[in-house]
């Protein structure tokens, strides 16, 4: 039989926590391709955010800096760092390892946050064979956050094999399946992609024609509670981006909720990944969250014509930017099977009817 590489889906997710390589997690956390881990009770605040050398536990090197024991009752304040335990431990086997990514609505809150694991001297990387717990660095930057134990601020995704596909995959895909529409709805060929880095990825272009443009967001003192869904009203923490003529600017050390000028579609047997865009294109980041599970943009029967994807923008520069200037960056990943759930078809979230910048699912809409 021939192996099968990929990203694993639902259905091997639940098998990894039925066989005791996944602990402490909770099946309702499962998505089509990717896994919710959660906060545990134990939270510090921390002097600063720093990386286990080989061999050095997080516990180990958490008792060499200052650190004060969380009270989840209190909200986690603004440019301060925290480092959380996960409830989730792992035995990883041989040939499979993982990443992490913040969730959406944690990138939307401009909630930084990163992974750190026993020995691994690098953030959001999880080895294969790895054996231990798991901790999470994260610091709120635009206003305080009040978040409650079991609470799910990043996505986990496992892999048997690197299989973003090369650019020569990637044009044999496109032929084959629409991943790409345009605002009309139409199908956007391989051949119309005028912007390419020959690497298999596709460059997204800036949406300045929608309604609303875009988000700015204030920076404040008043917390957002995770807990608290359509909740909080959007003047009080954001204000809407205004076009200039055919451009809007965004400024130095700003944080803007945007949208991508095409929409995506994630067939069951790819997933999708934001990746950081070349500096050449400009000094910014353009994205703090950055998976998309199969089934994105599909529809509940395969109708679908794709969804724009929301980007989370901070500019390292005072910058003006034109319609359909380059924005962001994603690569497609081979799935190692269908997942037995997707995106849109599952129900789960609270983004499958998006449609241009919108804000986390805290803010009323």
């Amino acid at each position: 039989m021939t192996k099968k590489f990929g990203v694993l889906p639902s259905q091997m997710i639940r098998e990894m926590m039925e066989g005791g390589f996944v602990n402490g997690a909770n099946p309702a956390n499962v998505n089509p391709a990717s896994l919710d881990l959660s906060l545990s009770d134990e939270m510090y605040r921390v002097e600063g955010v720093f990386l286990p050398r080989p061999g050095e536990k997080v516990r180990e090197l958490l008792g060499k800096v200052d650190h004060t024991s969380h009270v989840f009752e209190h909200p986690l304040e603004r440019d301060v760092t925290y480092l959380a335990r996960l409830n989730e431990t792992f035995a990883l086997p041989a040939e499979v390892y993982g990443y992490c990514n913040p969730k959406s609505s944690t990138g939307r809150n401009d909630v930084h946050v990163r992974i750190l694991a026993d020995g691994v001297s690098r953030y959001d990387m999880v080895p294969e064979r790895y054996r231990g717990e798991l901790w999470l660095a994260i610091q709120p930057n635009s206003y305080p956050i009040q978040v409650r134990r079991g609470a799910t601020l990043v996505q986990f995704r496992l892999f048997n094999h690197d299989t973003r596909l090369s650019e020569l995959e990637f044009e044999m895909t496109m032929r084959k399946d629409n991943l790409l529409f345009d605002s009309h709805g139409e199908p956007i060929s391989y051949d119309r992609l005028k912007i390419k880095d020959g690497d298999g990825s596709v460059i997204l272009r800036l949406d300045i024609e929608g309604d609303p443009l875009g988000y700015e967001c204030f920076g404040v003192d008043e917390p957002v509670d995770f807990s608290k869904l359509n909740f909080y009203d959007p003047g009080k923490f954001f204000k809407k981006v205004k076009r200039e003529g055919d451009f809007i600017r965004l400024k130095k050390g700003g944080f803007y909720v945007l949208s991508s000028k095409e929409a995506v579609r994630i067939p069951p047997y790819l997933a999708c990944e934001m990746v950081p865009m070349d500096e050449r294109s400009g000094e910014f980041r353009s994205h703090y969250a950055g998976f998309i599970d199969p089934g994105w943009g599909c529809g509940k029967e395969g109708e679908g014509k794709g969804r724009s994807l929301t980007l989370e923008v901070r500019p390292f520069e005072d910058m003006i930017v034109r319609e359909r200037q380059v924005i962001a960056k994603i690569k497609f990943e081979r799935m190692m099977d269908i997942p037995d759930m997707l995106y849109d078809a599952s129900g789960k979230s609270n983004y499958s009817v998006q449609s241009g910048a919108r804000l986390s699912k805290h803010f009323i809409s």
